[in-house]
């Protein structure tokens, strides 16, 4: 693997795993800010050994494993940092179960936002959409239909692939509305700072999974992946303590997150259906996608600051 590719890749999953985890920043904040200094304290030092090391390290390993059981458990862990050629090539064979279920699970993930969560409209088109939210279910139904269908013609293991993904998916929204409800419960001061630590860190492991999956359509070198989502989470935490509120004056920030997601998704069952789509291909859409709702972000933002210069002149 060349150099150029592997540092274009690592800072592709660095800014995906930024994105992807914004909403979980600013509930960290607001969270934290609620705290007292030891329980701030513990948590953005071990939180972040937790987040990194724990949640983003075991993750992709145990992915690797599930989508190669006949590896072991051991040798899957193994595999995934050794250059033996039996177990890369392994790997490669199972790697259309892998691609076609993260790939599910990243355009459920897309269409749940575009249906069904409120949002500050980037493009047109979403506002109609987000009106539509009774055929969210619809929607992901039929696409599941269409990939199992197609994927039986091709693997059987591939369709299995799929319902997993969406059935993932399932699972973490389910997680991740109990949390908005526990949220409000945490501003409003009704738990202690050690059931609120409790509360970010499974939290924090729900918006992983979002990064742990897309970073395989960058990848299958699980320790690029650990790098990458690595640095992610570092800068993340960094983002938590000194300028979230920066941060959420970039409104369209989520929305590029998303259209990555999208993009991903795609690639993923793509490639998990044998057309292959280069490996540099995915930083540059994702570099693209959020640069451009970036850019849009800080247009706004630029000019509500001179309207509201006026103001402050009188």
């Amino acid at each position: 693997m060349e150099l150029g590719f592997i540092l274009l890749t690592i800072l592709g999953l660095t800014l995906f795993e930024i994105i992807t985890s914004v909403d979980n920043a600013i509930i960290n904040a607001e969270v934290l800010s609620g705290m007292g200094k030891r329980a701030r304290r513990f948590f953005l030092t071990w939180g972040i050994l937790f987040a990194v090391f724990v949640i983003r390290g075991l993750l992709p390993l145990l992915i690797v494993f599930l989508a190669n059981p006949s590896l072991g458990l051991i040798g899957a862990f193994t595999a995934t940092f050794s250059g033996n050629l039996e177990t890369t090539q392994a790997i490669e064979e199972s790697s259309p179960v892998l691609l076609i279920g993260g790939g599910t699970f990243l355009l459920f993930l897309f269409f749940n936002w575009l249906f069904l969560e409120p949002k500050h409209y980037g493009l047109r088109g979403e506002y109609f959409f987000e009106r539509q939210g009774a055929w969210f279910f619809a929607i992901v139904s039929i696409l599941l239909s269409i990939i199992v269908w197609f994927a039986l013609e091709k693997n059987p293991m591939m369709a299995f692939g799929a319902v997993l993904g969406s059935t993932a998916f399932f699972i973490v929204h389910g997680f991740r509305q109990y949390a908005e409800q526990e949220e409000k419960r945490l501003l409003s001061g009704g738990m202690s700072d050690v059931s609120k630590v409790a509360y970010l860190e499974v939290l924090d492991s729900t918006f992983s999974i979002d990064g742990v999956i897309g970073a395989f359509a960058f990848t299958l070198s699980v320790p690029i992946i650990l790098l990458g989502n690595g640095l992610g989470a570092i800068v993340l935490r960094q983002l938590t303590i000194s300028n979230i509120e920066r941060i959420k004056k970039y409104k369209y920030l989520k929305n590029g997150a998303m259209y990555s997601i999208l993009f991903l998704g795609i690639i993923m069952v793509l490639d998990s259906f044998g057309y292959h789509i280069p490996p540099y291909v995915t930083p540059i859409i994702t570099f693209g996608t959020v640069g451009y709702f970036f850019y849009k972000s800080r247009i706004e933002l630029r000019d509500l600051e001179k309207a509201l210069e006026p103001r402050r002149d009188s």
